[in-house]
């Protein structure tokens, strides 16, 4: 099984905190702090899974997953989007953007793994 994630986060407490997630659960983090940098990364890496958060500084995380669904490194690969943003109707704009699934910050760093799992299929 692919073990690399992709993480697309600017904000560097949250990076910090879902990589040591993911590497404690035995996978590789790639990390991209931009989200043109993010789908230059997907679509070279092509990750396991993805996880986005919705507010960056150059494109937000829904313009990413569309250029991702868009380009050669779609496949089936699962974007997770992490969002603050849990207003009605958010949810619908992100999966419409090619999401497989979100979850809303602040994430809880002992149960968040389970989240990850199950919208990614592993």
């Amino acid at each position: 099984m692919n073990k690399e994630v992709l993480v697309i986060e600017d904000n560097e407490d949250n990076l910090k905190i879902i990589t040591y997630v993911l590497k404690r659960a035995g996978f590789e983090v790639t990390a991209a702090r931009t989200g043109e940098e993010g789908v230059r990364l997907a679509i070279k890496e092509r990750p396991a899974f993805i996880i986005i958060d919705i507010m960056l500084p150059d494109i937000d995380g829904t313009e990413v997953a569309r250029r991702i669904r868009g380009s050669s490194a779609d496949g089936d690969i699962p974007i997770i989007a992490m969002t603050s943003y849990a207003m009605k109707g958010d949810r619908d704009k992100i999966m419409a953007a090619g999401c497989s699934g979100y979850i809303e910050k602040p994430f809880d760093p002992l149960t968040v793994m389970d989240d990850i799992k199950k919208i990614a299929g592993i």
